[in-house]
């Protein structure tokens, strides 16, 4: 069974820092795209990084510029997303997901094809 776990969420002051994983099971990460979408309370999904096969990234949302880092660490299977600087309005239910290449900027429609089950990042003092 094909799967994507995202662990690492939980509750953090504003100014701190989180690390996601994205692990996968089932199949291997080495040849896909993978990238991390997140969804805050009453409002849209919005992309924030994609990494490709070959570890270039795209940056879709502006406002993690210099602040969110995506890596990949094949031999694990595993893809992280390290967030500094954490401010309130991060807090979202983050999801990672799979897909043949990095869109060049996100839609919610095709920018990638399968998903995790998502995991909650809260940021609050």
């Amino acid at each position: 069974q094909l799967q994507l776990v995202e662990s690492g969420g939980g509750l953090v002051q504003p100014g701190g820092s989180l690390r996601l994983s994205c692990a996968a099971s089932g199949f291997t990460l080495d040849y896909y795209a993978v990238g991390w979408v997140r969804q805050a309370p009453g409002k849209e999904r919005e992309g924030v990084l994609c990494i490709n096969d070959s570890g270039g990234v795209t940056n879709y949302a502006d406002s993690v510029k210099g602040r969110f880092t995506i890596s990949r660490d094949n031999a694990k299977n595993t893809v992280y997303l390290q967030m500094n600087s954490l401010k309130p309005e991060d807090t979202a239910v983050y999801y990672c997901a799979v897909n043949s290449w990095c869109t060049q900027y996100y839609n919610d429609a095709y920018s990638f094809g399968s998903w995790g089950q998502g995991t909650q990042v809260t940021v609050s003092s």
